[in-house]
């Protein structure tokens, strides 16, 4: 009897749907998506954001509305982002009870209590008139230690508006320790912390900046608090000291870019992974679709497999509810 050949035994595990779907070693599902959400003050109906198809800015009833419609289609989770009126030195609408995020989780967690995981991304740069990441010192560079303390009380005024997650994202140096020490002393045990551990300086956040109305003060750049694109080998030790200051989960952005960082964390940490497939990386595969160039859907598809595939156990990407409505529930 000659011996099987393994490509004949390739290809017969490839015939059919069916038999490709049994043996597949990723199947992407809801269950794996997070959709970002924008809320904006003083609008009176959603606004659409032209480099972010099918994205638009919420008031806080059509948030609510969208929160509900997703939960149905069989998502679980969301991460809110707010986009303020008035915009400060110290980003004051990031940790003002009042400010839109937090009214927005208050009536999301009224409406839906647990049924949904609401995350609460925790940064000032959406609420600055600079546009970065945090406080800046008297030679307008950012002040890490001076922000800390702006974190810490975001993170609490987040978790008293009913945050499941509070996902702190301005690479600030102690931020981790700082919103958990928080958190404590506040009561509030139970929200987990997701940190952005490895945030590239990347060039792929431009659609995103549209959506918040970011615009970062005389042409500067976030190089000198986020990760360098070229180094590897950082993404490690910033992902540790983050899990050593107590984060409970960790994220990669961006995600497609940065597939090797995605799987070197996953064999190496033994916490829930997220990716973040970011606005750039969303916005490229809609411009090409338009085009004609590509299948849209089909390549969309193909990246957030492709994360998965490289070990993230939860993506985060504006494809989550078109996702949802071609797919189905799991």
């Amino acid at each position: 009897m000659s011996a099987p050949d393994p490509v004949d035994r390739l290809r017969r595990l490839r015939t059919t749907p069916a038999v490709r779907d049994l043996v597949a070693d990723v199947n992407l599902s809801t269950n794996d998506l997070v959709a970002p959400l924008f809320v904006r003050e003083q609008i009176v109906e959603p606004q659409p954001i032209e480099s972010l198809p099918g994205v638009v800015q919420h008031t806080v009833d059509s948030v609510r509305r969208e929160v509900a419609e997703l939960v149905e289609l069989g998502l679980r989770a969301v991460v809110l982002f707010g986009v303020p009126a008035v915009k400060d030195a110290v980003g004051s609408g990031a940790y003002d009870p009042d400010g839109i995020v937090q009214v927005a989780l208050r009536a999301l967690r009224a409406d839906l209590g647990d049924e949904v995981v609401l995350i609460a991304d925790l940064c000032v740069d959406e609420y600055t008139d600079h546009g970065h990441c945090g406080v800046l010192d008297a030679h307008g560079r950012v002040d890490n230690d001076a922000t800390l303390e702006l974190y810490a009380r975001a993170g609490v005024a987040q978790a008293d508006a009913g945050a499941h997650i509070v996902a702190p994202s301005g690479m600030m140096d102690g931020q981790v320790a700082a919103i958990r020490e928080a958190l404590d002393r506040a009561g509030h045990q139970s929200p987990a912390i997701l940190a952005y551990a490895a945030k590239y300086a990347s060039a792929l956040y431009g659609p995103f900046r549209d959506a918040v109305d970011v615009e970062i003060a005389d042409g500067g750049d976030r190089r000198g608090y986020q990760q360098d694109p070229r180094r590897r080998r950082e993404a490690m030790l910033e992902i540790t000291r983050d899990l050593e200051q107590g984060a409970d989960m960790i994220m990669v952005k961006p995600a497609v870019a940065y597939l090797d960082i995605i799987a070197a964390a996953h064999e190496r940490f033994e916490v829930p992974l997220a990716a973040y497939h970011v606005s750039g990386e969303y916005a490229m595969v809609h411009a090409a679709a338009e085009r004609g160039w590509i299948d849209g859907p089909a390549v969309m598809v193909e990246q957030l497999t492709a994360i998965k595939r490289a070990g993230a156990d939860l993506i985060l990407t504006y494809a989550a509810r078109s996702f949802a409505e071609s797919v189905g529930r799991p």
